[in-house]
């Protein structure tokens, strides 16, 4: 079916793209060079780089329109409000802006096919009416659910505007020749809005990481970790979804019960400073600035657990990005989140970790301190990852998904 792509104009619609390295852009990215590298011409509409730090990359500052290429792909850039604290009005500015800019002179010439990358609304509209325009299939991929996510993510004024955007969404999805859907827990809702279910396709996110290479020891000599203490590390965006006050909480149950036991959380985004002022004055916390791609890989290594945290509230919007890294990585993970979403689900299904309730840090910390007692089932734990990488998670099953589901576009 790759055959049908060849030769095909493709244009991708995602707020996000490299050099983005967090979130959804590594599998927007991975997928427009997937396909420039098997024949096709393909365009990307994105904005200008902002995640996971909410604020536009230095190098993109100032500018309005833009065109750059990276690895025989064409980026079009948008300028857009990047807002750098979340509500659901600066959120609705955030969609506007891009439906606006991106709505202004689109990439030219006539696509073969449109494939928008969601949770943005904003893209999922232009795609669908781009794809009208041109009288090409769109095809729409649900990286997050967005009115799941006003609804449960605790975004302030979320709740008053869900139905709305819910609205919205399910006219997206609608409209679309085929959805996929990153997670089997996003099934039942995204068919509960009209998508009939043979349209629905399920295309799980791949890892992105090469395996770590690095010398673990030195690598935590060099973050400043002891041999002894038990680094529980969170890498990533740091968002409400993520209601990372559990790993405060836990760290400060810690600081009198587990002396070995250090949180450090490795990341950007709109809560890191709210995290910040809840840990002052807790020694066993650490907040790291991202790291770079190339180190990314051997520091989830050197920690001894890998933690995604999530509200209770949160259970089939969204499935962490980071979860394919850290199985990638060979250490435990430890989720601490609601026992029936889909994060959960996935943990299980991996075998690669253990689940706690959602904002529960009396219950994480004891789940930790286990580990920390049972080296061997910590390490058994960990193995489980790489070996559920190679079966479900290689970028060549995750990128044929995708390849699969737009040839199936085309041809139908």
């Amino acid at each position: 079916m790759t055959d049908l792509l060849t030769g095909r104009h493709v244009l991708l619609v995602s707020a996000n793209y490299a050099p983005e390295h967090a979130g959804i852009a590594p599998y927007a990215t991975g997928t427009a060079e997937h396909l420039a590298a098997r024949g096709a011409e393909v365009d990307v509409l994105a904005a200008m780089p902002h995640y996971p730090g909410w604020r536009v990359h230095r190098d993109y500052r100032g500018r309005w329109r833009m065109v750059e290429s990276r690895e025989g792909v064409r980026i079009h850039r948008r300028r857009g409000f990047v807002p750098s604290r979340q509500t659901a009005l600066r959120r609705a500015g955030y969609e506007v802006s891009f439906l606006a800019h991106g709505s202004v002179r689109p990439p030219a010439g006539r696509p073969d096919i449109v494939l928008s990358q969601m949770p943005t609304l904003a893209g999922g509209v232009i795609g669908g009416r781009l794809a009208r325009r041109h009288g090409v299939p769109h095809v729409v991929v649900v990286q997050d659910l967005m009115g799941a996510a006003a609804a449960q993510s605790g975004i302030s004024g979320g709740g008053r505007v869900a139905s709305l955007v819910a609205g919205v969404e399910a006219r997206i999805l609608r409209s679309a020749a085929l959805v996929g859907v990153v997670h089997e827990s996003f099934v039942d809702r995204v068919t509960a809005t009209g998508v009939p279910g043979q349209h629905v396709r399920v295309v799980p996110n791949w890892t992105h990481v090469p395996p770590p290479t690095g010398d673990r020891r030195a690598v935590r000599a060099r973050l400043g970790w002891a041999d002894d203490e038990f680094i529980v590390l969170h890498a990533g965006n740091m968002g409400l979804k993520q209601g990372l006050d559990v790993l405060v909480e836990t760290a400060r149950i810690a600081a009198g019960a587990t002396p070995r036991l250090r949180v450090v959380l490795m990341g950007d985004g709109s809560q890191r400073s709210h995290v910040e002022r809840l840990a002052a004055g807790l020694a066993n916390v650490d907040l790291l600035p991202p790291a770079a791609d190339a180190d990314f890989p051997d520091v989830l290594a050197a920690a001894d657990a890998l933690a995604v945290t999530q509200r209770a509230s949160v259970l089939d919007m969204s499935l962490p990005s980071k979860l394919t890294s850290y199985f990638a990585s060979g250490r435990p993970v430890v989720a601490s989140v609601a026992p029936q979403g889909g994060t959960a689900q996935e943990v299980r299904r991996s075998g690669a970790g253990v689940v706690v309730p959602a904002e529960d840090p009396a219950a994480l910390h004891a789940a930790l301190g286990e580990l920390i007692r049972d080296p061997a089932r910590s390490a058994a734990l960990g193995a489980r990852g790489p070996a559920y990488v190679r079966e479900r998670l290689s970028p060549q099953a995750g990128l044929g998904r995708i390849t699969a589901m737009l040839a199936e576009a085309l041809s139908s």
